[in-house]
């Protein structure tokens, strides 16, 4: 077996066919045997049905309720045995050659635990996938943040998105997205799958974290393309997943910054300030 790759489904079902066509589709033209898992988080939405009439072959896992994205992908994990893993988001269609080249690249770099390729959005535009490690003004410099959109040349989203950089080069960096990551056997053995307080967001940042102190690089190779259709409309974003997004920060920081509790926890109190405010503000838009 060449490659494992690990699906993590939850109410995703027609993007989730349709790229499991392109990755097979890619694989056939690259005569790369997969094994593939297919992790559903109850979703309750024709996914199992639908999975066992197209792609027979393909292994499922159906838990009985949501248990999160990280504990599903150490599910996913822990089910499968080729030397690599590629961790692909439902909603991401790998583009013809993706595949090999990101195990040629893994053959070329031996010391690479993670490896993102170069993430698209539907119109053709970088996601900025590969990015520095977070620190405490991020949540204020992110890619869909206020003061990124208003101000998009600043340094402090230039320093976290990397877009200094043209992304058309090999290289190491601090992290790349869970949306679609290779990951090497040997490093998960070592360092350990993601960590499970992560339900969703973030866990990517702490596994390419822990990956660093083993040894293990973090790179990304712009040589496998991948398009990535977001699920969510941005302007109908679940509560629980932007709860998500925020309590992953926090969790993140006092893992992997712990502080004096008198800086700390206003920092935390402004995380939660402004998911409430987030949380508002779609609740308003959903209502108009």
């Amino acid at each position: 077996m060449d490659l494992s790759v690990i699906l993590v489904s939850y109410r995703s079902r027609e993007p989730l066919l349709a790229g499991l066509r392109a990755l097979l589709t890619d694989a056939a033209a690259a005569r790369l045997q997969l094994e593939i898992v297919v992790v559903d988080n109850d979703s309750r939405d024709g996914t199992l049905e639908a999975l066992a009439a197209e792609f027979p072959d393909a292994r499922l896992i159906a838990n009985r309720e949501n248990v999160g994205y990280a504990r599903a992908v150490n599910q996913g994990l822990a089910a499968t045995a080729a030397p690599f893993a590629l961790v692909l988001n439902p909603d991401c269609m790998v583009r013809a050659g993706a595949l090999r080249a990101l195990l040629d690249h893994a053959a070329a770099h031996p010391r690479a635990g993670l490896t993102g390729p170069k993430i698209l959005n539907p119109d053709g535009s970088l996601e900025y996938s590969a990015r520095s490690f977070p620190d405490h003004l991020t949540f204020l410099f992110n890619r869909y943040s206020l003061l990124t959109r208003l101000f998009p040349g600043n340094r402090f989203s230039r320093r976290y998105l990397l877009t200094d950089w043209d992304h058309a080069s090999v290289r190491e960096v601090d992290w790349i997205s869970g949306a679609c990551m290779l990951a090497r056997r040997a490093a998960v053995g070592q360092v350990g799958g993601m960590d499970e307080a992560f339900f969703m967001f973030n866990e990517d940042v702490d596994w390419c974290r822990r990956m660093k102190p083993a040894g293990w690089a973090v790179t990304y190779e712009p040589a496998a393309v991948v398009v990535h259709h977001i699920g969510a409309s941005r302007s109908r974003v679940a509560a629980r997943v932007i709860w998500g997004r925020h309590l992953g920060m926090i969790h993140y920081f006092h893992k992997h910054h712990p502080a004096n509790p008198l800086l700390s926890l206003p920092a935390d109190a402004l995380i939660l300030v402004r998911a409430a405010l987030l949380v508002l503000a779609n609740a308003l838009r959903l209502r108009g």
